[in-house]
């Protein structure tokens, strides 16, 4: 690993808002680190777009933050995790530590819901990899998985965010019937938990990833000797398209004023 040092970026990607759920709470388990997040919002939702447009797409926004010199990479959307991570991590090689938002969330699943029957709503592209269920099984905890796509649900978050108008794809999609008698649901989307408190009324227990996340990626920089326990936090957005929407959220997740650069990934 290249040598790094505690005052060095954490860089955080996702293909819009979603990824705000995650950076919220790393800023907030982690106060002096220093963000710098891109959302790919050109891109939209990725969910809907091939693996090799996603791993297109990720190498290009991780060439920009290992330009910034980040200690840690990211990857803040289960969509480009499930398609992109292991060419993002061979790609990076020794130059900053990786994450990806799925890992962290199965570990979790092998500590906390041994044989029990667990529920997942994400993209088509989460769901269609089987990632998901690849590295359940491969946990052996006798964990039953039930996944379904919720196609729509990314889109409209990025749209109308926390809105009534969402809560009828709710009913369609979490009372498919996959989903009966689940113990707990996963939220795999970094968009979904913008919406938890609606998801919530259909279902009882939540696997919100984005707390799970923050404490692993605490858990790496501590063991690298690369926590940031001095100075107040930087952050700096990024977005390959400017959108209101972006705008709006991301003053909402950090109750602050937000700078946003246009970094277009193709000019």
């Amino acid at each position: 690993m290249k040598a790094h040092t505690p005052q060095q970026p954490i860089g955080i990607f996702d293909s819009g808002i979603g990824g705000l759920t995650v950076a919220h709470a790393l800023t907030t388990l982690l106060p002096n680190e220093h963000i710098i997040y891109f959302g790919d919002t050109a891109h939209l939702p990725y969910g809907e777009k091939s693996t090799a447009a996603i791993q297109a797409y990720a190498i290009k926004i991780i060439h920009l933050l290992l330009q910034q010199e980040c200690k840690l990479i990211l990857i803040a959307c289960h969509s480009a995790s499930a398609a992109a991570f292991e060419l993002v991590r061979e790609y990076v090689g020794t130059q900053a530590i990786v994450m990806n938002v799925i890992d962290p969330t199965i570990a979790y699943l092998g500590e906390k819901f041994q044989s029990r029957h667990i529920g997942l709503i994400g993209t088509r592209q989460t769901v269609n990899s089987h990632i998901y269920k690849k590295k359940i099984d491969n946990l052996d905890r006798n964990i039953t998985l039930s996944a379904q796509p919720t196609n729509l649900l990314a889109s409209a978050i990025e749209e109308f965010g926390n809105h009534p108008v969402i809560d009828p794809l709710l009913d369609v999609y979490l009372s498919h019937a996959d989903l009966k008698n689940i113990d707990a649901l996963i939220l795999a989307c970094t968009h979904y938990p913008v919406i938890k408190n609606r998801i919530s009324q259909h279902v009882k227990t939540i696997i919100d990833p984005s707390d799970i996340v923050a404490q692993a990626v605490k858990k790496q920089l501590e063991e690298n000797k690369l926590l940031n326990t001095t100075g107040e936090s930087k952050k700096q957005f990024y977005l390959s398209d400017y959108t209101e929407s972006f705008a709006r959220n991301a003053k909402l997740f950090f109750g602050e004023d937000i700078h946003l650069e246009h970094y277009p990934l193709w000019d």
